[in-house]
Order: structure tokens, then C-alpha cells, then sequence
């Protein structure tokens, strides 16, 4: 039986098309025959050191385009990959290292200080680091790239199926522990071949990789990319930082794809300076994560009229599910865009509170079926038994499907619409949070005996994290220890802009904190 796996899109263009750029990064750029070569000896430099069929294998680095050959030189040699996001606290790597069982993290230089820090830690499986030149101190073996670079490059034996596992990724849990999302092979190329045939993705196409590698929504160009035989231009982070430096990029870089948070349009527009850009390169403007506001919106899409605007959803658990390709022009309505229509290959529901199906018009939560799906949760068979749902049998079939959590209606046109949540999770910049996880943070404290997490928006519509605590007996807060303590355990985006002190809480019928009364109360008014 003829399989089809992630990396084989990459060997197909390193020989029909080996001098086409397939990733930059500051300038530089790395032709797909190059790039194949290379990420064949990091795969046989894996195998040498031991790694072993569905190994995971971490990825710990900064935008380069050794962090592309890393994700396909771990799928070359039969692993999977596990991003670990660079910005987050020590605990929070040592946890992935440990949960997912990685004795080899690949790396940068800029990590170093990391690295050092985990040489002391005898408990974590970690045995080999690639990317940093060898320490004699440290009983872990280091492996620099120059080493990679001189080993050789013949094509690693291939013994990978497509319900293999590809890549690994954690996302917040709502008790405190992160939660690793696993993707196969089947779902990561079924992904890739719908995003290329529903945005006709060609090898004439530059996709602009705004997102971290952590991100879900960075495998439209490391994924996408090379099954179209596009170019991927990582974006610095540097350039991220400031909407100046971004905005030149996509006239430098000439990108014709655009895939990024709505905050990141938005301080685009309004910081980026835009006049006198030429931006006509832009043929398609992607957008997911969180709402667009439409006034924000409006106004982008007359600076940009040559380009389509998406607006596109999809759980990391499902990658992407529906679509809504905005008309040329948006009405002056201030409605929320609504989320569209499922894509190819996906199958939806929407079931009531009692699970009953609902047909036509109608609100409840959205489930998804597509072979785009996430194969379950690492080494959690008790999440992923309440994360999927199965359809009565129909003729000896049962699709299995995935509960999202999100609650939506269905209008008359069959056009989906977001309206809220099913938990207490959010998304905000893009990120994924969930508030549960946030207040376990806090009452870990030993100061804290209570905590409550909310959104809080301000007059701009500008949404922020404000978390509110009570004192334990016995004990004082101060507000900027306990915050500097959760930021040790809590990823940089889900830590709380605000932390307030209560002397009581309000509270509902069966005495639990009314979170609700909570969320209008500080929304109401100013926090100072």
C-alpha cells in the first residue's frame, strides 16, 4: 500500500524544483534541495543517537530556518516533533520533557541559559541536545549544528505509516496541566492538502509565518508550504515586536499570504504606517484565533482592496474546520463575522444540552468530524473520553467526533455564527487560556485561598486577564510576589495583567464564587 507522510511533499519538490527557495528567515534562504539534504543528516544524526520509531523529540528555538529543518529532519527519521514554546517558564518546559518522555531537544544558541539550567535536573529524561556546541561539564551530549552539517545526508530508511504520530502539541488545561494535542501524519497532510486546494496555494505563493512554532496555527506555513511548493518566510521575532518592521517585511518580502491573530492586523493598521507601502503582493489575508472587530476590519480591507480576507476557525484539536471569505466590502453592521461554512472533508454537529441533535436553524454546541482531527490527547485517555463523541452507528459505522467546547447557530443560510462557551475557556491575542488553569495557579499559593479569573474589556474593546484573591488566615499578600510566582508556572500570554485583593467573594445558590456577578461588577467599572 502506497503511503503519503508529511516530508514526502519535500522530497517531491527537492527533485523537481531543488533550487525554489523553501524557507527564509532575515534574508537568508535555503533551496528545497538544500533543505531536504539538510534535514536528512539531522534525521541520520537523530537515528545515530538513538532515536526510535514515534520518539518525540522537542523543539526549543527561535524563528530560523534551522527550526524548519529540525521540524522535517524529526519526521525523516521517523519521530515526532514537540514544540516547546521558547518565552515559557522553566517548570513549564521540564513538564513537556518529562510528560512526553524527550531524550532529545533540538536547539539554539539563544537557549543556552535554559539549557543550563536543565543540565542539573537528574529527573528528566533528557539525554541529547542539538544545536549547541559539546560542554564538558554537563552529562548530557551536545551536538552542534556544524556537526549536523557534516554527517551525511543519504535518505534515513523509512519505516513511518500515516496514522503515525507527526507532531505534538500542548496547550493550556483547564486543571493546571498542560495538555499535549497528538497529530498523525494522516490529519497534519489532510490539513495541507485542504488549505492548499481551498486557498489555491501554488509554488508561486510566499507565505509570511507571523506565529510561533507552538502555535497551531504556524502549520499553514510549515506544513502547507511545502506540500504547495511555496516559500515560507519565517517572521523574527524582532520584526514581530514592532508593526513598523512588519509592515516593510510584507513589502520587502513581497508575501502573498498573510495568517495571524486579529490583534496583529490590527496594530498593523493602526501602527504600522502604512502609506506609501506597497502591499499589492497580498493576495489572501487570513485571520482566526479570536472576533475580528468589523470597524478595524472595514478599514483594513480598503487599504488592502486587491486582497481576500478569511475569516477561519478551527480547534488545534481539529486544525482548521470552517471558513467565511468576506465580500469585498463589509456592510457598516457591527455584527460579529460569523464563522462560516464547514470546509471539505469535515463533518458537523450541533447538539443541545442533552446531546440531541439540532437540525436547521438552531444554537448549541459544535461538534467536529474531519480527518484533520487530532488522533487524542498525550497520555490522557480520561480527556479524551470526554472530548469525543460517537454517532449512533449507521450501517456498522460510528464517526467519531470532536466536542469543541464552542457554542454556535446556524442561520437560515446554514452560515455558522460564534456565540460563546460551553467552558470557561477563552481566547485572547490567538492564545488559547483557560481561567481555570489560572486560578489553580494562584490558590497553589500558599498566601492565596481563593482566586477568580475574568476578562475584563475596557472602552477601546481592548481584553485583558484580571485575576481576584482572597488572603489564606494567617498570611499577607503582596500582589507583586504572588504575580511573579504564577509567572513561573503559567505560560507569558495567560498570566494576568491585574491581580485584586478581596475581603469576600459574591456568591451563587450552592456557595460557589459568582463569577458572573464578578465579570459585570469590574467591567462596569475602572480597575486602577
Amino acid at each position: 500500500m502506497l503511503r503519503t507522510l508529511l516530508h514526502h511533499s519535500l522530497e517531491r519538490w527537492a527533485k523537481s524544483a531543488p533550487e525554489h527557495p523553501a524557507f527564509r528567515c532575515r534574508g537568508e534562504s535555503i533551496s528545497y534541495g538544500e533543505f531536504f539534504s539538510r534535514a536528512c543528516q539531522l534525521a541520520n544524526v537523530l537515528r545515530k543517537n538513538g532515536l526510535k520509531p514515534l520518539d518525540r523529540v522537542g523543539i526549543h528555538m527561535g524563528k530560523s530556518n534551522e527550526m524548519a529543518i529540525a521540524v522535517y529532519g524529526i519526521l525523516l527519521a521517523g519521530g515526532a516533533y514537540v514544540p516547546v514554546d521558547v518565552s515559557a517558564p522553566a517548570q513549564r518546559v521540564e513538564f513537556i520533557i518529562n510528560d512526553c518522555g524527550i531524550r532529545i531537544l533540538v536547539t539554539a544558541s539563544e537557549k543556552i541559559r535554559t539549557l543550563k539550567s536543565l543540565e542539573s535536573k537528574d529527573y528528566l529524561p533528557l539525554q541529547t541536545v542539538i544545536g549547541l556546541e559539546r560542554s564538558s561539564t554537563s552529562a548530557l551530549s551536545y551536538i552542534s549544528w556544524n556537526e549536523v552539517y557534516r554527517s551525511t545526508s543519504d535518505r534515513p530508511e523509512e519505516h513511518t505509516r500515516e496514522d503515525d504520530l507527526a507532531y505534538i502539541m500542548y496547550t493550556s488545561g483547564s486543571t493546571g496541566t498542560p495538555k499535549g494535542l497528538m497529530h498523525t501524519h494522516r490529519s497534519g497532510l489532510s490539513y495541507a492538502r485542504y488549505s492548499a486546494d481551498l486557498y489555491a496555494v501554488s509554488q508561486a505563493d510566499i507565505l509570511g509565518n507571523h506565529a510561533p512554532l507552538h502555535f497551531d496555527i504556524s502549520t499553514f506555513e510549515f506544513l502547507v508550504g511545502p506540500y504547495a511548493g511555496a516559500t515560507s518566510v519565517l517572521i523574527p521575532e524582532e520584526d514581530m515586536m514592532f508593526p513598523t518592521s512588519l509592515a516593510r517585511l510584507i513589502e520587502r518580502e513581497r508575501l502573498t499570504f498573510w495568517y495571524s491573530v486579529p490583534l496583529a492586523l490590527i496594530q498593523l493598521f493602526t501602527r504600522g504606517e502604512l502609506d506609501g507601502l506597497n502591499l499589492t503582493s497580498l493576495r489572501w489575508v487570513k485571520f482566526g484565533g479570536e472576533p475580528f472587530p468589523p470597524s478595524y476590519l472595514r478599514e483594513l480591507m480598503k487599504r488592502l482592496p486587491q486582497a481576500r480576507f478569511c475569516n477561519v476557525y478551527g480547534p488545534a484539536e481539529v486544525n482548521q474546520c470552517t471558513f467565511y471569505n468576506l465580500p469585498e466590502q463589509l456592510t457598516s453592521s457591527d455584527e460579529a463575522i460569523p464563522l462560516g461554512e464547514i470546509w471539505q472533508g469535515a463533518n458537523a454537529l450541533i447538539l443541545n444540552t442533552e446531546d440531541q441533535r439540532v437540525e436547521g436553524a438552531g444554537s448549541g454546541e459544535l461538534l467536529i468530524a474531519s480527518s484533520t482531527m487530532m488522533q487524542g490527547y498525550w497520555a490522557r485517555k480520561d480527556l479524551d473520553r470526554k472530548a469525543f463523541y460517537f454517532e449512533e452507528p449507521v450501517l456498522g459505522f460510528s464517526r467519531r467526533y470532536y466536542r469543541t467546547g464552542d457554542l454556535v447557530r446556524r442561520d437560515e443560510k446554514g452560515a455558522l455564527h460564534f456565540i460563546g462557551r460551553k467552558d470557561r475557556q477563552i481566547k485572547l491575542r490567538g492564545y488559547r487560556i483557560e481561567l481555570d488553569e489560572i486560578e489553580a495557579a494562584f490558590v497553589r499559593l500558599p498566601e492565596i485561598e481563593e482566586a477568580a479569573a475574568i476578562v475584563r474589556t475596557d472602552d477601546d474593546g481592548e481584553k485583558t486577564i484580571l485575576a481576584i484573591v482572597s488572603t489564606a488566615p494567617g498570611f499577607e499578600v503582596s500582589l507583586e510576589s504572588s504575580r511573579k510566582s504564577v509567572k513561573a508556572t503559567l505560560p507569558s500570554y495567560a498570566v494576568p495583567s491585574q491581580v485584586i485583593i478581596t475581603d469576600s467573594f459574591p456568591r451563587t445558590g450552592s456557595g460557589k464564587i459568582d463569577r458572573t456577578t464578578l465579570q459585570n461588577q469590574y467591567n462596569e467599572r475602572s480597575v486602577i
